[in-house]
């Protein structure tokens, strides 16, 4: 049910509207699923039912909810995560972002020898029972649904330590344009623990070149890794390989 209903909102943020016939027949289910798919999501406040249909209760430019996001490219992120995690050796310390992909690679690094500080409650949760994994805990505040840790007490911290490895998660990635992130707060986070980090390896799944967020976390050539999967577009990957980073394509069955 959970991919079903994440298409459905990806369907509302492109067209605001949608008919309940229209998506019985685009997923290949009954009217009647549709329904009970949209009035589980007007119960989560994504949607508002109206006849023959439902609208988006979301605001423009807001990123879908972590579980929603979860169901999308997992194979692709999972592999994305294996790769990067891959490259860090034992005994480094490492800066974990939020997001799903940072979720994907909190599984991967549970069984390996690393210091870890993870920036979402999702990934702590993940780690709390790694028993090779040293975590250090951010501090700061949790944002609601998304599960990330924001403000001051996380930059301090962040500020007041130096870390091998930071594996960033974002929205979008450009050469031009730059990593963005949809919230100015995680945004923020993201750019202090790149200050404190040796080096950066951006996890990125192809769908994000498409993408463009309201904030700048960085430059593309802040980024010394993108890992990505075989669905990002060659122009993007050129454009960044031109600017100095090194891209690394997952194989996927």
């Amino acid at each position: 049910m959970g991919g079903r209903q994440a298409e459905i909102v990806r369907e509302l943020k492109q067209a605001n509207r949608v008919s309940v016939a229209e998506l019985a027949q685009q997923l290949d289910t009954s009217e009647v699923t549709i329904r009970r798919d949209l009035a589980e999501l007007e119960s989560r406040g994504l949607v508002r039912r109206v006849r023959g249909g439902a609208v988006s209760a979301m605001l423009r430019g807001e990123e879908l909810p972590l579980a929603m996001r979860e169901l999308e490219f997992a194979e692709e992120k999972r592999r994305i995560a294996a790769a990067a995690v891959g490259s860090i050796a034992d005994g480094e310390s490492v800066v974990l972002d939020s997001g799903t992909t940072g979720l994907a690679a909190a599984h991967e690094i549970r069984s390996r020898q690393v210091t870890v500080m993870p920036l979402s409650v999702s990934a702590i949760g993940v780690l709390s029972s790694a028993e090779r994994v040293s975590m250090l805990l951010p501090g700061g505040i949790v944002r609601p649904q998304e599960l990330s840790v924001i403000g001051p007490m996380v930059h301090d911290n962040l500020a007041a330590m130096r870390f091998d490895t930071m594996l960033l998660t974002c929205c979008g990635v450009d050469a031009d344009r730059g990593v963005t992130a949809f919230d100015l707060h995680d945004a923020g986070v993201k750019r202090q623990a790149m200050r404190s980090s040796a080096r950066v390896i951006a996890m990125v799944d192809g769908s994000k070149f498409v993408r463009t967020a309201m904030a700048v976390v960085c430059p593309a050539t802040a980024l010394d890794v993108v890992v990505t999967d075989p669905s990002a577009p060659a122009d993007a990957v050129a454009r960044l390989e031109a600017a100095g980073v090194h891209v690394v394509r997952v194989v996927m069955d």
